[in-house]
């Protein structure tokens, strides 16, 4: 997916945030948004969001020697999710039908993607696990994961954000397939990387394997592993992934730019295949 217009300024956005939790210098802050800006202009636009957020963010963490920004942020999202993980498994398990639990595992896991730090959001996620629940999600795509579902010797799962992976953790276990669990070999923002699969116990489970990657790399995962049945969660691998096709994508659209790619309103649960 290529970058539009209105994602520079939001870039610029994310870069200021990023620097304040970087350092409390502000001189570093502002000599970090000016290299920003400067790149951001010689850039070509035409590149996709996730190879510009990239290189945008490795200047704040090279000008300000702090390669994790996000670890703290990261660190209250895990424990957030975890304190909610055994009521949101109660709310699963409260149907005796496997299907109707890998329905409500799957608006639960599509909720936690709110806990995302890139866009500029509310990030209540009682609210938005209460919203997801309340919304139906299409039939005859779930009908479809079904099927596909129990063809599948193995899934390929993208996974996106730190707390988010907790309610993954949920979708996972009612799958009970042997999963690939990708997540990224080195921080950017807050997703999710193998120290926090570790922290959540996600490595623990028995079916899982977790799988690290490079940002922008899911075309070369997808190759390599060859899975019967991929779940991309999360706007940055949607916009890895969109033009590649065969894909159940889970994701609350939370800018105008992936709510207009998707034909849906900003603030929607989205469980689509494409």
């Amino acid at each position: 997916m290529k970058t539009k217009l209105d994602c520079i300024p939001c870039f610029q956005r994310q870069v200021v945030e990023a620097a304040k939790m970087a350092t409390s210098d502000e001189e570093i802050q502002e000599n970090i948004l000016r290299k920003v800006m400067k790149v951001l202009c010689n850039m070509d636009w035409n590149e996709s969001q996730l190879v510009i957020t990239k290189k945008l963010h490795e200047i704040v963490y090279k000008e300000s020697d702090n390669y994790d920004p996000y670890r703290e942020v990261k660190r209250k999202s895990n424990e957030e999710a975890l304190r909610l993980y055994p009521s949101m498994k109660k709310v699963v398990n409260s149907s005796n039908d496997l299907y109707e639990k890998i329905r409500s595992a799957i608006k639960i896991a599509i909720a936690g993607n709110i806990i995302d730090f890139g866009p500029s959001i509310n990030r209540d996620i009682n609210k938005t696990l209460e919203y997801a629940l309340s919304v139906d999600l299409d039939n005859k795509t779930f009908e479809n994961f079904i099927e596909d579902l129990n063809k599948s010797d193995s899934i390929l799962y993208f996974a996106d954000n730190c707390g988010e992976i907790v309610f993954d953790k949920l979708l996972i276990e009612c799958l009970d397939k042997r999963v690939f669990f990708v997540v990224k070999k080195s921080p950017i923002l807050n997703d999710a990387t193998i120290a926090d699969v570790h922290e959540t116990s996600i490595s623990k489970m028995d079916n899982v394997e977790v799988v690290e990657m490079n940002v922008g790399d899911n075309i070369n995962i997808i190759n390599k592993i060859n899975p019967s049945l991929i779940i991309s969660k999360g706007q940055g691998n949607y916009e890895a992934l969109s033009e590649r096709g065969d894909i159940y994508f889970m994701l609350i659209a939370k800018c105008q730019v992936i709510a207009k790619d998707l034909g849906v309103p900003v603030g929607s649960i989205v469980f689509k295949k494409i």
